[in-house]
């Protein structure tokens, strides 16, 4: 498997399919065709279907060059390598001088036709979490610690940066309000919420109140275009960052226990995209929000010092109760349904780890079965039901 820092991408929303792939993709080309006077880029499956909504058009041309970039919408080709699939020509005195086929296969990364994997090194030789649990066990260690010993001390500064980040993105969500672009005219809820005290609040009712503020508000920076982390995608960024800054708040957890707590969730993360899939265009919502849940509830079992079989069981839990989750977005927009259901996954994930709790023990369900299981229902799940919006609540609803 990757380094865990493949899973945590720091950089724009509001897609890390739909705008960090295609950027990446798109930068690889320009230095590969210097000599080119202008550009056309083909776009297919989702990223036809949905790329105007998620921005794509708009940061090829500003990679590209505007004046000199044509985007060719193509929601026709159905024979694609994965649903994210963009063909990019260099072109001189009107003559193609050089083509790239390029996928975005999910949390920012992609993968080029004809050439080696371009991302990141191997780090770990086992890629399911029986495989680790049973070193772990072995020499009892923790999943933090076996996650260091793969990536070296220097894994800690990075992921102190994502931390700061996720705090980062947090804040400038809560700070502000009006309405986000893109034409549904959804207004910012965060600050509200936040604000906002129910008039009989019991302690139940302010955690609900809290971390769904703070889901919201990451969500909102993401759709805003704002700086926030992938974890593991834009879509699904909000999760992670509002259940971890709340349980700091609210218990006192050190900044080095919340990066314990990071590293545990991103090789949950990392487990998901080697043996399934991330994508919400290939597996559906499950893919992303299922997964960030899953990360979540096994950061927070690591926070509060759980076994790994009780890790386990919560990040289990948490993905199995997402299968089949459909990804249904309005106007091909991160915006609704996706940042109300950053938070109701960010509750859910604390929902799983009471269930870890208690439960543990009694479980059936090894968690690389449910990602198995997550990748096979999401191969079934029509398109119209995966990041392409045709069907579902984007169907129905009527802007």
């Amino acid at each position: 498997m990757k380094s865990i820092s493949a899973i945590y991408k720091i950089g724009k929303g509001p897609s890390s399919s739909h705008t960090m792939g295609p950027e990446k993709a798109s930068a690889i080309f320009l230095q590969e065709h210097p000599e080119a006077t202008a550009f056309r880029v083909t776009l297919l499956g989702s990223l036809s279907k949905t790329g105007r909504g998620h921005g794509t058009d708009t940061v090829i041309c500003e990679v590209l060059g505007k004046e000199r970039t044509e985007i060719v919408w193509d929601n026709d080709t159905q024979e694609l390598p994965h649903p994210n699939t963009m063909v990019l020509e260099a072109l001189k005195d009107g003559q193609v001088t050089g083509t790239m086929r390029a996928m975005s296969i999910g949390g920012g990364d992609i993968s080029i036709e004809g050439r080696p994997d371009i991302t990141l090194p191997e780090v770990y030789r086992e890629n399911s979490f029986s495989e680790i649990a049973q070193i772990c066990k072995s020499r009892n260690i923790r999943i933090y610690e076996y996650v260091l010993e793969n990536e070296g001390e220097e894994i800690l500064t990075y992921m102190n940066r994502v931390w700061q980040t996720m705090q980062e993105a947090i804040n400038r969500g809560l700070s502000t309000s009006g309405t986000l672009p893109g034409g549904l005219n959804v207004e910012k809820k965060a600050q509200y919420l936040y604000n906002q005290r129910h008039m009989d609040e019991s302690a139940m009712t302010r955690e609900n109140r809290i971390v769904c503020a703070y889901a919201f508000a990451v969500g909102e920076q993401n759709a805003d275009c704002g700086t926030i982390v992938t974890a593991p995608t834009c879509g699904a960024c909000a999760v992670l960052p509002s259940v971890l800054k709340y349980m700091q708040q609210a218990r006192g957890f050190s900044d080095e226990d919340i990066l314990k707590a990071l590293m545990t969730a991103g090789l949950v993360g990392n487990i998901v995209k080697q043996n399934a899939s991330i994508s919400g265009a290939e597996c559906g919502c499950q893919a992303e929000i299922g997964t960030a849940c899953s990360m979540a509830a096994a950061g927070l079992a690591e926070l509060f010092g759980m076994g790994i079989d009780q890790i386990e069981y919560a990040a289990e839990v948490a993905l199995e109760h997402h299968l089949g989750l459909t990804c249904d977005p309005i106007c091909g927009l991160v915006q609704i349904p996706c940042i109300e259901r950053n938070a109701v996954a960010a509750m859910r994930a604390i929902n799983a780890l009471s269930l870890a709790n208690f439960l543990s023990e009694t479980r059936k369900i090894p968690f690389d079965t449910v990602v198995q299981t997550m990748y096979e229902t999401g191969k079934d799940l029509s398109v119209l039901y995966r990041e392409t919006g045709e069907g579902g609540l984007a169907k129905i609803y009527r802007v």
